[in-house]
């Protein structure tokens, strides 16, 4: 044989040898009658890192950025109203509600959210109205939105905003799809 396979069952020999010498101790134990069995290892929760958004809770529907997560990706759900207007809320005055961090322009709105969610919280959780009437939960972009009565809509695009602000009957669609779309959104 040559050196270097010599060198090779040496060293594999040795290897092994210590490898029993280790079990030794392990090895040497009465087997049990009756096996052991483990205790269910119950998964813990695992903590995100500091500044990551939490993750969605059981029952959580509002829309919410997935990256900051912000709802209506961090526009002042109060402004629409009050304003006419998307305009971006500032972190300074936050507020955690149903586990979603919303932010606004002033502490003046987010009082009166504090207050009064239901009436400036957008409908349909903030999917795409239009969506919602052919049964699906789609994103809307915050800052194309219409108050329709009293209550904020967002849309994905301008041609989904302008068609359902045109037809009236679309709005009843989406009421009575809603309970059922809001049942199919991923929480």
């Amino acid at each position: 044989m040559k050196a270097v396979t010599w060198q090779r069952w040496i060293s594999i020999a040795v290897g092994g040898a210590a490898l029993v010498l280790a079990l030794q101790p392990v090895l040497a134990q009465p087997v049990l009658a009756q096996p052991v069995l483990a205790q269910p290892v119950l998964a813990q929760p695992v903590a995100l890192p500091p500044g990551l958004p939490a993750l969605p809770g059981l029952g959580e529907e509002m829309q919410r950025d997935p990256l900051s997560g912000l709802a209506l990706s961090g526009y002042d759900p109060v402004a629409y109203q009050a304003e006419g207007r998307a305009l971006a809320g500032r972190p300074d005055y936050e507020l955690n509600y149903r586990g979603v961090v919303w932010r606004f322009a002033t502490a003046a709105n987010r009082e009166a959210f504090r207050d009064a969610p239901e009436v400036y919280e957008p409908a349909f959780a903030g999917f795409d109205p239009l969506a919602v009437t052919q049964g699906r939960a789609v994103e809307s972009d915050p800052r194309r939105f219409a108050i329709l009565g009293s209550r904020l809509f967002l849309f994905r695009t301008e041609e989904s905003r302008s068609r359902f602000v045109a037809e009236a009957a679309l709005r009843a669609s989406a009421e009575a799809n809603w309970p059922e779309v809001s049942r199919q959104i991923a929480r």
